[in-house]
């Protein structure tokens, strides 16, 4: 088999790598927005289940939460939610799981970012008649979103190489399909030329941060 032809079976599986890094983002950034509001909240239960989820998610290897979240549900006679998406009902597991987890994550650093803004900001947009929903979004968010760029850089680049993880329930990415190159042909630079496909991605992420730094520099005190 030619290098070529191994090449182009290796991109078309990272595209798997690449649909769970997407859609993960498109679920945990949102969701670890709400996730820190609710370790915030002046409402002691709602801040102590929150905070225990979090504890939890962060403290458990992702691998077994994916496990978990697979064949917990079969295991408990609650049925598997995960064949209704047939042959997809494996990355569709693997994103809840990584969606999650990231959210959890996600939720610290947003967390940080509001509570590291100044209370007079708050209290001087009350006095110039701001609502709070208008003082977060036009005021604290911003500031927030330029404050949390360096560590989701490095969430975002730490994703991108989790998602080889998903491999554990036979998920066709580009180590799993690496792997069976391997077994198959005896062929193991492969394995050793996926490292590319993961530095080209996280250079573009790199190039892509630094940027998004620069565009915020208008924030600078």
């Amino acid at each position: 088999m030619s290098a070529s032809v191994v090449f182009s079976k290796l991109l078309e599986a990272f595209g798997i790598n690449c649909t769970i890094f997407f859609v993960t983002l498109l679920g945990a950034l949102p969701l670890g927005l709400l996730v820190s509001f609710g370790s915030m909240s002046k409402f002691r239960p709602i801040r102590y289940i929150i905070n225990t989820l979090v504890w939890i998610v962060r403290g458990s290897p992702l691998m077994l939460q994916i496990i978990f979240i697979f064949f917990v549900p079969p295991l408990l006679k609650l049925g598997n939610p995960w064949t209704t998406f047939g042959t997809n009902g494996r990355v569709v597991a693997v994103c809840v799981a990584f969606i999650i987890n990231y959210a959890c994550y996600f939720s610290e650093i947003f967390r940080g970012g509001i509570q590291s803004i100044p209370k007079g900001q708050y209290e001087a947009g009350l006095v110039l008649g701001m609502t709070k929903s208008q003082i977060f979004f036009r005021i604290t968010l911003l500031q927030v979103i330029k404050r949390v760029i360096p560590p989701m850089g490095n969430e975002f680049m730490t994703l991108i190489k989790d998602t080889a993880l998903a491999n554990i329930l036979a998920t066709r990415e580009i180590i799993y399909v690496s792997q069976e190159y391997i077994a198959n042909r005896g062929l193991i630079w492969p394995l050793f030329s996926t490292a590319i496909f993961f530095l080209v991605f996280c250079g573009i992420l790199t190039l892509l941060f630094n940027w998004l730094e620069k565009k915020m520099d208008y924030f600078r005190t």
